[in-house]
């Protein structure tokens, strides 16, 4: 395979080679994705097989960003030509019967500006399929030409239905209303089911009512979940197409008249080449990314307000919104591609939901309460509106929030819930309760959280101190003088705790979290959370301290796909991210590989070796994982242990924010 378009200013573009297109276990480890800006999405694989639960043609979000219910979960094709008829799609059963084998009939597989492209090819026919979403509506559409043939072709288009939450999974109940309406159907899975709509102008529907039974979803058979489902079939679409002629399938569950195909392509291409500009200049995989990023950018109302907000899917397919994840990748999903105004929106919509000085961890997907079980995300939401400022210069947003910013810091040094609050003693911010996961470290089993890091640990305060500095910074630029001469002082004091308290002599390195409620010890496991103390800021450690840290993190928990979350020597080192929900998240962060660590690593490697180019290659090395996996993105984790598979969701906001960020950063500071 081949990451092609790859040359200054040209459409990224990157092509699975027939090999792996006529391969069946291949085509199907290769995913594809598509959002639509309201947290609805579009996603497969390049067989398309459904190896996930989330995949399928149409995932409408029903109340953005949540509410995502899946509708067309596939299709069944078959083209007919001379006389004979090939297969152009792929599904697997329970009893591991793969039928159809269309992946014979696949001639390629392409990535172009984003959109997947399939090519077809049998006896003398070429035969493209493309997939693209209309913006902030629930249509997806799929667009057939017939590139070259010596005679007509008539394709079988064959729609497997559903209505369930994403996360769920159908079993056959009773038979769907199918009625008939202009250019196609209309389908209603159960009584008050919103309605699908499915169109193909030129095409004749035949109608049948048909149960397809026993798709295997491998995947989730290897996550140890149930892995069976069955589809509904309301009937085929018959469609005749002429060499050089082109039609589109339409599945939609909007109540009004879509946009024509042709429309809602140029404006799909208009918006991506407009994301392009900023990067035009840079390499091929990062020109990608800049499109990758957009994907997780959605629509969320601003609480209380008429005005629509906006968020950050944490990672597709299962994540909604986090406030972590929004917060870190902000930044790289957004001011890297000059979208300062996106970037004030979220900062917005999240500010909305401060309380007591703490920024939710979630939103339930069913609409509960927010959580507000971190310790980080308000911090990262500092750090995010100080790169919104710096990037945009918005004084307006930064008046704005100021008052938010102000509340913040007033409730962490008078304390908080679960036991976040500064130590007047030091200065240094503490954490946890007995029960809780508040670090970006969250893994929980049952009752037992996995990495509970309750006390003070290193990238909180690290996160603290920027937090600090940079509302002192702030608050000079607003004229308030005596709040940015406190912030500053309690910076300080920070700093020379921090220096005297975080340093394991014996280790060479950084304790991860000290004065631990628990052993009443500090805890010197070595794990990647003390990078952020040389990332975040060039004064916190002294020379040394920080070559050392950067060093023994390159040593021990860097891989080229990104940082182990736990040395390999420490007897609790999971190395394969493998089995049933437990035996995973027990291994979640005990030396799993995350992807966005990359970006601070590079960063901290800058800041202590000053290689430019040092730095920038480490982020490069990730570049080839663009045509593994989902295609086009960078997934969520990898097996600690080589050759590091991809694992966790296919693709995260966060690993492509900071690597984008990093890559600018370095640039910017050339």
């Amino acid at each position: 395979m081949a990451a092609a378009g790859s040359g200054s200013g040209q459409v990224p573009r990157i092509d699975l080679d027939r090999q792996t297109c006529h391969s069946f276990d291949q085509a199907s480890s290769r995913e594809w994705l598509l959002g639509n800006g309201t947290g609805g999405y579009a996603a497969g694989t390049v067989s398309g097989a459904a190896t996930r639960r989330y995949h399928g043609l149409l995932i409408a979000a029903l109340a953005p960003p949540l509410g995502r219910t899946l509708f067309l979960a596939g299709l069944e094709l078959q083209a007919d030509y001379l006389g004979q008829s090939f297969a152009l799609s792929a599904h697997e059963y329970a009893d591991g019967t793969v039928h159809p084998d269309g992946c014979r009939h696949l001639g390629a597989f392409a990535l172009s500006a984003g959109l997947p492209v399939w090519t077809h090819v049998f006896g003398d026919v070429r035969l493209s399929r493309t997939v693209w979403m209309g913006r902030a509506v629930n249509t997806t559409y799929m667009g057939f030409r017939l590139e070259q043939a010596s005679a007509p072709v008539r394709l079988r288009i064959v729609p497997l239905c559903t209505c369930r939450d994403h996360h769920g999974q159908t079993r056959r109940q009773g038979a769907p209303l199918v009625t008939p309406i202009a250019s196609g159907i209309r389908v209603e899975a159960y009584p008050g089911a919103p309605p699908l709509r499915i169109l193909c102008a030129g095409a004749d529907f035949h109608a049948r009512d048909d149960w397809y039974l026993d798709f295997h979803h491998r995947l989730e058979a290897e996550r140890g979940l149930d892995a069976g489902e069955d589809l509904h079939c309301p009937g085929d679409f018959h469609l005749r197409l002429e060499p050089g002629e082109s039609a589109t399938l339409i599945c939609t569950v909007e109540a009004d008249a879509v946009e024509s195909p042709v429309a809602a392509l140029r404006a799909d291409q208009q918006r991506r080449m407009a994301l392009l500009d900023p990067v035009r200049q840079e390499p091929g995989w990062v020109r990608q990314l800049a499109l990758a990023a957009d994907q997780f950018i959605v629509r969320r109302p601003i609480a209380g307000s008429d005005a629509q907000g906006a968020s950050v899917i944490a990672g597709y397919p299962w994540f909604a919104d986090w406030g972590r994840d929004t917060m870190i990748a902000l930044p790289g999903l957004t001011l890297i591609t000059g979208r300062s105004d996106i970037a004030a929106r979220i900062l917005r919509t999240w500010a909305g939901h401060v309380s007591e000085g703490l920024l939710p961890n979630c939103f339930p997907e069913d609409g509960a309460a927010p959580a507000y079980n971190t310790a980080d995300a308000t911090l990262w939401y500092l750090h995010a509106l100080d790169a919104c400022i710096e990037a945009s210069g918005n004084m307006q947003l930064l008046r704005e929030l100021w008052p938010t910013v102000t509340g913040i810091i007033d409730w962490h040094q008078r304390g908080t819930r679960h036991g976040i609050g500064v130590d007047p003693a030091d200065g240094l911010l503490r954490a946890g309760s007995p029960g809780l996961q508040l670090s970006w470290m969250d893994a929980k089993v049952g009752e037992r959280v996995i990495t509970p890091r309750i006390g003070k640990p290193v990238e909180i305060n690290a996160l603290w101190y920027q937090a600090l500095s940079s509302a002192a910074a702030l608050a000079r630029r607003l004229g308030e003088t005596g709040l940015a001469t406190r912030y500053a002082q309690l910076a300080a004091q920070l700093q020379v705790s921090f220096r005297a308290r975080f340093w394991f002599a014996a280790g060479g390195y950084l304790y991860d979290v000290i004065d631990t409620p628990d052993t009443g010890r500090d805890d010197p496991t070595l794990r990647p959370n003390q990078i952020f103390a040389v990332s975040l800021s060039s004064g916190l450690l002294d020379e040394a301290q920080a070559r050392a840290v950067v060093d023994v993190c390159q040593r021990e928990l860097l891989t080229p796909m990104g940082l182990r979350s736990l040395a390999r020597s420490d007897p609790r080192y999971v190395g394969i991210y493998c089995g049933g929900p437990q035996e995973r998240d027990a291994a979640y962060h005990q030396g799993t590989v995350w992807s966005w660590l990359l970006g601070p690593f590079a960063m901290a490697h800058f800041r202590v070796h000053g290689d430019r180019a040092a730095a920038r290659a480490l982020l490069a090395g990730i570049g080839p994982h663009l045509a593994e996996t989902c295609v086009g993105s960078l997934g969520e984790i990898f097996d600690g242990d080589a050759p590091h598979l991809p694992r966790g969701c296919f693709a995260q906001a966060w690993s492509v924010a900071e690597v984008l960020r990093a890559w600018f950063a370095l640039k910017e500071t050339a």
